[in-house]
C-alpha cells in the first residue's frame, strides 16, 4: 500500500507540474495577443491565436477536472456516497457552461 501512495504522490505532483507549464504558456500566450493588438496585427491573425488560447485553457480545465474527478470518485467510493455522482455530473455542467438538469433516474 505504501508503493501505491508514493507513486500516487509522484503522480499527482506530475500532474500539478503539467497543469502549471501549460498555465504559463497560456500566459505567454496572451502576452502575445496583447502584442499583436499593439503592434496593429490583422484581426484573422489576432482570432486564430485567440482560438488557440481557448483550447489551451479548456484544455487545462479538462485537466484539472480529471483530477477531481479521480479524487472525488475515489473518496466516494470509500464512503459509499450516493451523491458524489450527483456533485460530480453538477461541476461537470457548470464547467461546460450547460444548463443541463440532473433529474435523478430511478433504478429497480
Amino acid at each position: 500500500m505504501g508503493t501505491r501512495l508514493a507513486v500516487e504522490t509522484v503522480n499527482k505532483a506530475d500532474r500539478k507540474n503539467d497543469i502549471q507549464n501549460r498555465l504559463k504558456r497560456i500566459e505567454g500566450q496572451i502576452k502575445g495577443l496583447q502584442r499583436m493588438i499593439d503592434e496593429g496585427k490583422g484581426c484573422s491573425d489576432i482570432l486564430i491565436q485567440v482560438s488557440a488560447v481557448k483550447a489551451a485553457v479548456n484544455r487545462v480545465g479538462i485537466l484539472i477536472f480529471e483530477e477531481h474527478s479521480r479524487g472525488c470518485l475515489m473518496d466516494a467510493l470509500g464512503r459509499e456516497d450516493d451523491g458524489a455522482l450527483d456533485t460530480l455530473i453538477d461541476l461537470m455542467n457548470r464547467f461546460l457552461g450547460s444548463n443541463i438538469s440532473t433529474g435523478k433516474i430511478e433504478r429497480d
